[in-house]
């Protein structure tokens, strides 16, 4: 499987089994954060919590062209990834956005990561994180 190839849908399939259609911008917050701390917990004994801090902080900064307003989750953060910014982050924007912007931080963090250890790994690494519902 090419990285060019990867199963873009996983992400989106994912946040539609953990929110409901008729939630509103926390709701969805707190389902997008609650998954990039689980992937922080997967993958945090492999490469490091400065390592995902690192991928999270890249993939930030490549989804803030087409969601400008990403940029706040960064401004201004800690060391590592800081759950609390994130989660107002998205909860300031429409449900929409929310989801949108939430779901192309997730994907560009994916891509990411299968840029770095290949799409097999990377699928791997992260099954727990889309499977749980």
């Amino acid at each position: 499987m090419s990285i060019d190839n990867f199963d873009n849908s996983r992400i989106a399939a994912s946040l539609a089994n953990r929110i409901n259609d008729r939630a509103d911008a926390v709701e969805i917050a707190d389902e997008i954060v609650t998954m990039c701390q689980e992937i922080n917990d997967a993958l945090s004994p492999i490469i490091g919590r400065r390592g995902v801090d690192a991928l999270y902080k890249r993939s930030l900064h490549l989804a803030t062209p087409t969601y400008p307003w990403l940029a706040m989750a960064r401004d201004g953060a800690q060391e590592f990834m800081d759950p609390a910014k994130l989660k107002s982050t998205l909860a300031a924007q429409s449900s929409a956005d929310a989801a949108a912007g939430g779901g192309a931080l997730l994907q560009t963090f994916q891509d990411l990561l299968a840029s770095l250890v290949g799409p097999s790994l990377t699928e791997r690494l992260l099954h727990p994180v889309w499977n749980n519902s």
